[in-house]
């Protein structure tokens, strides 16, 4: 699976948020959840897991976006509204980043899809591992060991 060549910088469609990722990609994810689907206009989101410290905005500032409750917080551009990455509460050690939002994104590809119980039945993915919701919590440790042994 190839990887991103890092440092890599990217930003929304606007321009006004920048950011750099410094640290390859542990996981790599479609989601066919409902609310993804919502909140990309599409029939799922991607994103690539990039350690915390590894990431970092380098111009602008990011606002919450999507859902405001205490399970994730969706970051937005604040001008042209592009759902850039997500930081999921409780979880401090990686950020959910949007690859799209990068300048080169021909690296990435889905690892694992989750939620395709609720996916669109025309919607495919090349992912791997493929799992009605989020994989079990205990499996995660597992996927990331094969996703970076494949690198």
């Amino acid at each position: 699976m190839p990887r991103p060549t890092l440092p890599m910088e990217g930003g929304c469609r606007c321009g006004q948020v920048r950011l750099r990722i410094s640290a390859q990609p542990i996981l790599t994810m479609a989601c066919h959840c409902t609310g993804c689907q919502k909140m990309s206009a599409s029939a799922f989101s991607c994103s690539a897991a990039i350690p915390s410290n590894g990431f970092e905005v380098i111009a602008g500032k990011p606002v919450i976006g999507g859902l405001h409750g205490a399970d994730a917080h969706h970051y937005h551009c604040p001008h042209c509204k592009s759902w850039m990455f997500t930081k999921p509460e409780g979880i401090d050690w990686f950020v959910n980043l949007r690859p799209t939002m990068l300048d080169d994104v021909q690296w990435f590809s889905p690892f694992i899809e989750t939620y395709t119980s609720e996916k669109l039945p025309w919607a495919t993915t090349t992912a791997v591992h493929s799992y009605e919701t989020f994989p079990p919590f205990e499996t995660y440790e597992g996927l990331i060991r094969e996703f970076v042994a494949q690198g």
